[in-house]
């Protein structure tokens, strides 16, 4: 504590300090925002640069930069990847506002895929393990089943893994897939997937901009471990009115955009559906319509200048998955299942001054998973509808304060509360009614950071950081006692309505430094730590989402990790090319498990099968990617080790983590064949999943056949250690064609001829056994999922 106590009399001393340091000196700020000519859009970290000292400052995430300098002559350089710089002179002797637009290049050229948002970035900032991704370029990957979707591309890079095909989420550095912030315009998306991980829930035509941390977090994100996925919303044509769509084999989608008032407000509304139900409908048997699977999901954003200082964002997201399945034998037995995500945000920005921009975000987030099975046998009848899910309301205020050319301060808070509903049941057996509810529970999660980003010379950039946190459970609450069999047995405890039933809290230092080698090199190095107090409660190997979310409590402890990490960062030829190479060693610690065999829905008892362990994590990644140019791409490969240790399990040793790939690489090509058509190439290659295989069977004697008098056998399959063998290496390629009709005024178009897996590579989803009874001996067989799976789209806008 008191190492804690000198690092915040250090931050308060500059805070205190910088000003006076300033004030020796006449300087001035210059600031404003950086916007799309054509649509009036702000551009996320657009680059502005002084022609004469090289000194650059980039925007921020709504468009905001600030830039102090001397008093003088200078000219400023604006910039943004695929956009024409524009050169601005000014005579600075006095604090100035300088909204600059600027328009994008008028010629297509298909370069950049993935980049940064400035082509140096990579190099001179602080930030480790970031990546961003603007819209248009997201449109450039290559896609999926005609779809251009953000978990597909950001899983492409190093440190960042997929599950595996049918698995929701994504893994970072060894963290599970709850161990990820996942923001859409604020808001907390707790199952980012559609269609069984398939796609996710962002539509291509609503995103405007995508942000993926893996490691150096700084000091305004937290609540996760592993990663934050920050994707903001299109803001919407205050110019004139527009629309996008496309009409692929999985999906169709459309996007609206357009004036409330010109140059003052916009909106967009954005909405896709499947229609894999319809498309089958035709070529199956009578009895089997009524079954079907589908998604859909909305978006809807709305932005107002309300003054010179002030802007007004609203955004809102609904989406859903919805399975149904009716017995081609007995239409009374049928189940249905459906799960997605709500959001709703309001921001304000503010400007204080040229120095000191603030926004202020009030957010409701919602994420449910209902279950409806109805049987029916003769006159019985019988109906059972179940509900889970959690809830959550956030405010949050942050600041970004440019206290001099060298000092850049960031600090602010949020206060969350969250509602989590372990179950509602109703329905009926026969007569009986059936109106069941799991006690929900209540939490209150707070946060407050202050970073400073200081320059301290040339070569040497600090970023410091401090974040605490808290999280209080609060009533109202009741915890029941129960038997070994866990029947409930009586009342234990009760809490009134915000009563403190448990409360944690922590300090989370974060440090990055960045030392420049020369213009086109660099080392960076960075320490986090960081506590998480949601816990995510799944089913292993469910077709279906099983998620159940629950907070840390008495008996459940939060979770904790530090990252550390080292990198080098190379840019070749005038940063067409970039290279780059990070290591990184992430102890974890209170990693949450259940017992073998838990009931995780309608269990009341469910934290006593919580146990706690320990997790590392620790590997190499290597990353090449050339920018720009007709033909571009990158090749990534990570080399990593990740393990999990609990004592009631596996005897106390520690087992490899079930996503745990020693080997993962990723190729990417983009190549423009010329004006009208556009070549893609993906390959992946990874480690086989670690899994638990039975070593043997043993028989059990269950009773007697009372015809024949002989003992009845069951047999019990035999374990010996967790996660001890490996599913067959993962590896696939995908091709996509993209053709693009004459561009006119007014419209323009392009087709897209994709191949999923086009040598038909058979990925093991899971493994089961059949005994051979004549041969007594088991066999194993493998299931597998995607084929070869060709796809065509068409892609519009006017």
């Amino acid at each position: 504590m008191q190492k804690l106590l000198y690092l915040f009399v250090y931050l308060a001393s500059i805070l205190y300090l910088a000003p006076l340091a300033q004030a020796q000196q006449t300087k001035f700020t210059i600031s404003g925002y950086v916007k799309d000519a054509s649509n009036g859009e702000t551009l996320i970290g657009a680059t502005v640069k002084v022609k004469e000292t090289n000194q650059g400052a980039a925007a921020n995430e709504y468009g905001f930069f600030n830039i102090t300098l001397p008093q003088g002559n200078y000219i400023l350089i604006f910039s943004y990847l695929g956009f024409d710089p524009q050169e601005v002179p000014i005579i600075l002797n006095k604090n100035i506002t300088i909204n600059t637009k600027l328009t994008a290049h008028s010629v297509q050229t298909g370069e950049v895929v993935v980049t940064s948002d400035r082509t140096d970035r990579n190099v001179k900032s602080t930030e480790m393990s970031r990546l961003e991704i603007s819209g248009e370029q997201l449109k450039q990957l290559p896609v999926v089943m005609g779809e251009p979707d953000v978990l597909k591309a950001i899983t492409l890079l190093p440190g960042i893994k997929s599950g595996g095909e049918a698995s929701t989420g994504f893994y970072v550095r060894g963290g599970g897939p709850d161990q990820n912030l996942v923001l859409m315009d604020e808001g907390v998306i707790y199952n980012p997937s559609h269609l069984l991980g398939f796609l996710s829930v962002f539509n291509s035509d609503a995103v405007r901009n995508v942000e993926i941390i893996k490691g150096g977090m700084p000091a305004n994100y937290g609540g996760r471990l592993s990663s934050i996925l920050n994707v903001s919303l299109k803001e919407g044509n205050n110019q004139k009115y527009s629309y996008t769509g496309g009409v692929g084999t999985i999906a169709s989608r459309f996007a609206a955009e357009g004036p409330i008032v010109k140059g003052k407000s916009s909106f967009m509304v954005a909405g896709r559906r499947t229609y894999i139900d319809a498309l089958v409908k035709p070529f199956i048997a009578d009895s089997l319509r009524s079954n079907g699977y589908y998604f859909y999901d909305f978006n809807l954003k709305t932005n107002y200048i309300l003054s010179d200082k002030d802007r007004l964002f609203f955004s809102g997201y609904i989406g859903r998955d919805i399975f149904s399945f009716t017995s081609p034998r007995n239409k009374d037995i049928s189940f249905n299942i459906s799960w997605g995500n709500t959001m709703a945000s309001v921001r304000w920005n503010h400007i204080f001054s040229g120095k000191l921009f603030a926004n202020l975000s009030l957010v409701y987030n919602r994420y449910d998973l209902n279950n409806e099975f109805t049987f029916g046998l003769g006159d019985f009848k019988a109906k059972f509808i179940a509900s889970s899910g959690i809830r959550d309301v956030t405010a949050k205020y942050d600041l970004q304060h440019t206290v001099s050319s060298k000092h850049l301060f960031k600090y602010g808070g949020q206060y969350t509360l969250h509602t989590f509903v372990p179950g509602i049941a109703n329905g009926n057996l026969g007569s009986a009614q059936i109106n069941q509810e799991i006690d929900r529970q209540y939490a209150n999660e707070y946060a407050i950071y202050f970073l400073d980003e200081w320059k301290i010379n040339h070569r040497l950039t600090l970023n410091a950081g401090l974040r605490y946190v808290a999280f209080n459970q609060i009533g109202p609450y009741t915890k029941y006692e129960f038997d070994e069999s866990n029947l409930k047995t009586g009342v234990s405890q009760s809490w009134k309505t915000l009563e403190s039933i448990s409360f944690y809290h922590g300090l989370e230092p974060r440090l990055a430094a960045t030392y420049l080698l020369s213009e086109e090199s660099s080392l960076k190095a960075s320490f986090t730590q960081t506590y998480q107090f949601l816990n995510l409660a799944t089913t292993s190997g469910a077709a279906f989402p099983a998620d159940l979310w629950i907070p840390s409590s008495k008996i459940v402890k939060p979770q904790q990790a530090f990252q550390y990490a080292v990198g080098y960062y190379r840019n070749f030829s005038s940063n067409e090319y970039e290279a780059s190479v990070e290591a990184y060693y992430k102890p974890m610690y209170n990693q949450v498990e259940f017992k073998p065999g838990t009931q995780l829905f309608f269990n009341q008892n469910l934290e006593s099968a919580v146990i706690s362990g320990q997790g590392l994590s620790y590997g190499l990644e290597f990353f090449f990617k050339k920018k720009f140019g007709r033909t571009t791409g990158w090749i990534g490969y990570t080399w990593s080790r990740t393990t999990r240790q609990f004592d009631e399990l596996n005897n106390g040793n520690a087992f490899f983590y079930r996503y745990d790939r020693t080997h993962d690489m990723s190729f990417v090509l983009s190549h423009q064949l010329n004006k009208k058509w556009n070549f893609n190439f993906v390959f992946v290659f990874g480690t086989g999943n670690a899994v638990t295989l039975p070593t043997g069977r043993m028989p059990f004697r269950v009773g007697y056949d009372l015809q024949t008098n002989e003992p009845k056998f069951v047999f019990i399959d035999l374990y010996d250690k967790i996660n001890s063998y490996r599913l067959p290496s993962y590896h696939r390629a995908d091709v996509s064609f993209t053709y693009m009709h004459k561009k006119t005024e007014k419209w323009e178009s392009s087709w897209n001829f994709s191949i999923y897996n086009i040598y038909n590579r058979a990925n093991p989803f899971f493994v089961y056994f059949v005994p051979d009874i004549e041969k007594q001996e088991v066999k194993a067989y493998m299931v597998y999922l995607f084929p070869i799976l060709p796809a065509v789209a068409w892609n519009f806008k006017f």
